[in-house]
């Protein structure tokens, strides 16, 4: 309704101004002169009263056209202003920039094409919609590259590839130091990332190697070349933990403490801190699992051959070893202790503490 109001208004004003046009017109081709407001008002008169009687017909003329074209116009703008209220502001920038720049440049030309005669104020007004609306088109056209410029400068840096990250983190604990098989299994490649080796490990190594047992002190001694190898002769990161809070406690228990601290993983072959990392949620890497998935795989039914060396815990069984350490029960092989024999493979158990196979002599197969 207002926007209505005002082309009405901008009519009646218009329709006034070209009635003004007209009687200043008529005035001077008269001889007298008359004031645009005086005859709007009728407080003048020459002429004949001519330039009144225009000045007001002009009016009610422009009024009437503004009144019926104040709807479609209204319309018009309504539409036109949704249309710019609804497009992205990247789209809103990019036009109003592409179009900005479009009318400096028709400014810049202006002063020549208004000294043309008689058509210099068309021209001129021609070039500035002219410009206008292909430095909008433009700028609408190249907004994607635009934003791709500015995008490209706000992109972050990438992360340099060195940098730890937090899973990386091996934190190794007493006895898969002291079991050695971590050393090749960092040779080898498998294992990435930086090993963490808390200083309360290294100081139960030191305790073990200082015991008097003679079995201890060798492993702890064992555990500490291996340490010694992993930093000096392999391509391995190794950061030695010092703990600032100087805890007291259990080893496994500040090994699950600091991994969660960390975000690492442990890495042992203790069966019982295996089960503690589980409970608490702690990432665990089982040397002995590992080596459990490279065994070669044996299925009941399957015929191996074995030197029963020891007996079994139960009566009448006896133990025998495969080259890569699996235990074998069989049954009834008490009798053939220091014996090679050809044993059928009856059932096979599988844990994180290792594996072990039963079986029971081919012979007695044969027998039944």
């Amino acid at each position: 309704m207002l926007m209505k109001r005002l082309i009405q208004a901008f009519g009646l004003l218009a329709g006034l101004a070209i009635g003004q046009g007209f009687a200043s017109s008529a005035g001077a081709s008269g001889g007298g002169r008359a004031s645009w407001m005086g005859d709007a008002l009728g407080t003048a008169a020459y002429g004949g009263g001519i330039g009144a009687y225009a000045t007001w017909i002009g009016a009610a003329l422009g009024l009437l056209v503004a009144t019926a074209c104040a709807g479609p116009l209204s319309e018009l703008l309504r539409r036109s202003v949704d249309r710019l209220a609804g497009m992205p502001a990247t789209q809103l920038i990019a036009g109003l920039a592409g179009g900005g720049t479009g009318l400096v440049l028709a400014m810049l030309l202006m002063p020549y094409l208004g000294a043309v005669p008689r058509v210099g104020a068309l021209l001129s007004a021609a070039t500035a919609l002219a410009f206008a609306y292909a430095g909008t088109h433009i700028g609408l056209r190249k907004q994607e590259e635009v934003a791709g410029w500015g995008a490209d400068r706000r992109k972050p840096e990438p992360a340099a590839e060195d940098a730890p990250r937090f899973e990386e983190h091996k934190i190794l604990d007493t006895s898969v130091i002291i079991d050695g098989r971590i050393a090749d299994i960092c040779k080898t490649g498998f294992i990435e990332g930086t090993l963490v080796i808390p200083e309360f490990v290294l100081e139960e190594l030191q305790h073990i190697a200082d015991s008097s047992d003679l079995l201890k002190r060798n492993r702890g001694r064992r555990g500490l070349d291996i340490l010694n190898k992993i930093q000096k002769e392999l391509d391995v990161k190794v950061l030695i933990y010092e703990d600032p809070g100087d805890e007291t406690g259990e080893v496994d228990s500040r090994l699950v403490k600091l991994a969660k601290a960390m975000r690492g993983k442990v890495v042992t072959n203790d069966f019982n801190l295996n089960k503690v990392c589980e409970l608490q949620g702690v990432s665990v890497l089982n040397i002995n699992d590992l080596a459990n998935a490279v065994k070669p795989v044996v299925l009941p039914g399957e015929e191996i051959v074995v030197q029963v060396i020891k007996d079994g815990k139960e009566h009448g069984q006896g133990v025998a070893y495969l080259d890569d350490g699996t235990m074998i029960v069989v049954e009834g092989g008490r009798d053939f202790i220091g014996t090679t024999m050809e044993v059928l493979v009856t059932s096979v158990l599988q844990t994180s503490a290792g594996r072990m196979i039963f079986a029971k002599p081919k012979l007695l197969e044969r027998a039944l």
